[in-house]
This record gives structure tokens, C-alpha cells and sequence, in this order.
């Protein structure tokens, strides 16, 4: 018996339903660190109280560029889903990139836009 080389299409449609959720997830998250940046909500009090202006602008700046570090790894996230969707389309998903196994399920249930098994990317890093 060979060794099986791919998922099968069940298999695939269920770790697209898993990509899915957290792509749905991922993304509201995105728009309500957007929204916040932007100050959409209308809840800052930046212009209506200059006294205490001063004392939160350090900390209001810090949590800004707070929210954009995490905002660029959620986008970063969601790109990594978006190719795992289409790595699924492709029947390649759960290929290890480096040695052309399988990737454990496991590990995709965990990290669903892995590319590397956990001994690959371990193996990467030396």
C-alpha cells in the first residue's frame, strides 16, 4: 500500500470549514482595529478634552501603534489563510513544502495555513 500523498476532498472540505471560520473571524477582527485607528467610533475624547490631552498621548500613542502591529499580523494572517483556501482548491493543501509529506492534521487543525510540518520548520531554523 502507498503512502497517501494528499488529503482526501472530505478532508479538504473540512479544514476548509475551519479556514473559513477563522478567515470570518480573523477579518471582523481586522475592521475593528481599522475602525478603532481610524477613531470611527466617535468615542475618543481627543478634541473635547485638551486637559487631559497631555497626559494620554503617550499611552494613546503606544496603544496605536499597538493596534497597528497587531492589525499588520492579522493581515499577515489572513493572507496565510486566503492561500491555504486556495492551496485547498488546488488539492495541494497540508503538503509539507519541504519534503512533500503530509502535514498531521493535528498540526492543521492548530495552524491551518501551515505550509512546513513541525520537524520542517524545526529544521529550517538551523
Amino acid at each position: 500500500m502507498s503512502e497517501k500523498k494528499r488529503y482526501s476532498d472530505e478532508e479538504l472540505e473540512e479544514f476548509k470549514v475551519i479556514i473559513d471560520e477563522k478567515l470570518a473571524t480573523a477579518r471582523h477582527d481586522y475592521n475593528e482595529m481599522m475602525r478603532q485607528l481610524m477613531n470611527l467610533d466617535g468615542n475618543d475624547v481627543d478634541d473635547t478634552s485638551p486637559t487631559y490631552k497631555v497626559l494620554e498621548e503617550g499611552s494613546a500613542t503606544q496603544s496605536k501603534e499597538d493596534l497597528m502591529l497587531q492589525a499588520g499580523r492579522l493581515q499577515k494572517f489572513i493572507q496565510g489563510l486566503e492561500g491555504a483556501l486556495v492551496r485547498i482548491q488546488n488539492k495541494t493543501y497540508g503538503i509539507d513544502r519541504m519534503t512533500g509529506e503530509l502535514i498531521p492534521k493535528g498540526r492543521l487543525r492548530a495552524v491551518p495555513h501551515a505550509t512546513l510540518s513541525v520537524e520542517s520548520k524545526m529544521q529550517k531554523k538551523h
